[in-house]
């Protein structure tokens, strides 16, 4: 209501100055000219002699007398209808960046050009153009901003082709060679177009060959511009999580950040991480498309080893901060850089398995540190906590302290869970590779399930059998963990023997026995054997290595072998 009150005080202003101008030419009106809701009592004589398109009208008119002209349709509207009115009647008035495309649309409508009369509105207003309004980039920019209520004639008259040309020369220019500060004030310049505009300087730019830098420094600031209260507003204030998303305002802002993603350069490490994620986070918001979403993701994935931890909370939470946005985001983001890693690793003639390069590192630590953040949300589910945990590769944790707190918070925010669910959340972490001091507090640690209790204990228990002292300045985890299953696996091979020792042990038991009752049962003429003798015989008998098998089926008769009763040696003792 404010804007029609005071469109109405400007069109009531401009026809009580029309008319006074009009009326002291002391000659009565013949014409009255109607645009839009503004009536302007002319003269067709002044009209004629600059207009074209109004002698005609007059000309062709199958009235007695024409009265009345209807030029509603003359770009700029009343405003710009009196200036050019002016001009007819040879009143001076000023033209500028802001009015120069309108009066060069309007002198074109209503056919002001100098092929009908020299030194007319149109010859005027090019002039304008050409010397004033497109020697700068603010210039052009203003004129450039003028034309998005002139369309389709401001681009039929190449008015727009024209600004975007010299303003993306210029940017480029400022770009490289920066004259004032801050460097990048062109930026703030560019800011004021509508999206399709600038969407097409940034075009000419790339064209040109402007680095990426530069044009993310204009994506940036435009961004920053539009969607203020998404991206600069971190905090979330006056943002309601149930603001409905098919409002009118957000449907603007979702079409505003798909058009501003499409024109993102290719070079994905150009922006800054902090910025992408604010931006997806606007995004999902707003429920913008999944190929807008899923070009966001695969750049921030691109450059995760600068991530903060900060800027995966800003994915993580909404805009109040009171719950959870969905969690794909930032798996999908995690899984594309553990991907690239491992693709890097075979290229590089490595093991994909055993991820483990210095950027794969870093992200571990912050992952442990941004789990540990959000372990205390009472929405986070087992299945999501472990899902994040388990993305990084097992090589890329050299130590697992962080993930051991990430675990100790999650459970005791979660103090309702049983044991078996206390086991799922502790799976995502080998205990093997803790410290000493997390050894040594996880063995205190109620919270717990008793199974990782008794695997550090076990862990120390070993190295205290093996003469080991405090791992604390010792060999890194790997090659512990090597260790200690080089350990156990010795010790089960150990215990196998122990027992075929003794199931060898108790068969000869049981043979000496039969030998004795009937060594009692001969004559007692009989030579009693001595020890070695029996205990030859009875080696004789035994074959170990095949279990006690007497079964000689599996000797071939080709072979010739010697049954004939051995010689009877005699052994004595001299």
């Amino acid at each position: 209501m404010a804007t029609a009150v005071k469109s109405n005080g400007r069109l009531s202003a401009a026809m009580e100055r029309t008319g006074q101008w009009v009326f002291s030419q002391e000659i009565p009106t013949d014409v009255v000219v109607e645009v839009g809701e503004a009536n302007f009592n002319l003269h067709k004589f002044m009209l004629v002699a600059k207009s074209n398109y109004i002698r005609k009208l007059i000309m062709e008119t199958k009235e007695a007398d024409l009265t009345r002209i209807n030029l509603s349709d003359i770009p700029g509207g009343p405003e710009i209808f009196e200036k050019a009115a002016k001009f007819c009647y040879g009143v001076n008035f000023e033209i500028t960046v802001h009015n120069v495309a309108a009066l060069r649309c309007a002198a074109e409508y209503l056919q002001m050009t100098d092929k009908y009369c020299d030194s007319n509105l149109g010859g005027r207003t090019e002039d304008f153009l050409s010397q004033v309004g497109l020697s700068s980039l603010s210039g052009s920019v203003v004129v450039l901003k003028s034309c998005e209520d002139l369309l389709p004639m401001a681009e039929e008259l190449k008015i727009v082709q024209r600004c975007i040309d010299v303003a993306s020369s210029r940017a480029c220019g400022l770009a490289n060679f920066p004259c004032r500060t801050p460097p990048n004030w062109w930026t703030e310049e560019l800011s004021i177009l509508d999206v399709e505009l600038f969407g097409r300087i940034i075009r000419a730019m790339k064209q040109r060959g402007a680095k990426a830098l530069t044009l993310a420094s204009a994506l940036i600031t435009y961004a920053e511009r539009w969607l203020r209260d998404l991206i600069s507003d971190h905090s979330g204030n006056g943002i309601k999580c149930s603001d409905p998303t098919d409002s009118d305002l957000r449907i603007q802002q979702r079409e505003l950040l798909e058009s501003i993603v499409a024109l993102l350069p290719t070079e994905k490490a150009a922006f800054p991480i902090h910025f992408l994620c604010c931006f997806l986070r606007c995004a999902i918001f707003l429920k913008a498309s999944s190929a807008c979403k899923n070009e966001l993701e695969k750049r921030i994935s691109v450059i995760l080893e600068h991530v903060a931890v900060d800027d995966l909370l800003v994915l993580s939470f909404t805009y109040d901060g009171e719950r959870l946005f969905d969690l794909d985001s930032v798996r999908r983001i995690i899984s594309g850089f553990v991907e690239k890693e491992k693709s890097m690793a075979v290229f590089n003639g490595g093991n994909f398995r055993e991820v483990s390069s210095s950027a794969m590192q870093r992200v571990a630590k912050t992952i442990d540190a941004y789990l540990a953040e959000i372990a205390t949300v009472a929405e986070l589910t087992i299945s999501k906590f472990n899902g994040i945990a388990n993305l990084v590769p097992k090589g890329a944790r050299k130590l697992e302290d962080d993930l051991y707190r990430a675990i100790d918070i999650y459970l005791k925010a979660h103090p309702n869970l049983d044991e078996i669910e206390k086991e799922k959340v502790c799976s995502s972490m080998d205990p093997l590779k803790l410290s000493y001091e997390a050894r040594v507090h996880g063995s205190q640690n109620k919270r717990l399930p008793v199974q990782i209790v008794l695997h550090a204990l076990y862990y120390d228990q070993l190295k205290l059998r093996s003469g080991g002292v405090d791992d604390r300045n010792g060999p890194d985890a790997v090659t512990t963990r090597n260790q200690l299953q080089a350990d156990v696996s010795l010790a089960k091979e150990n215990e196998a023997l122990r027992s075929e020792l003794m199931k060898m042990k108790m068969y000869i038991s049981d043979l000496q026995k039969n030998n004795q009752a009937g060594t009692c049962s001969k004559s007692v003429g009989t030579k009693k054997p001595t020890f070695f003798s029996s205990m030859s015989k009875t080696l004789g008998k035994l074959n170990p290595f095949k279990h006690g098998s007497k079964d000689t089926s599996h000797i071939d008769d080709s072979l010739g072998v010697d049954v004939t009763k051995p010689r009877r040696r005699r052994f004595s003792i001299s």
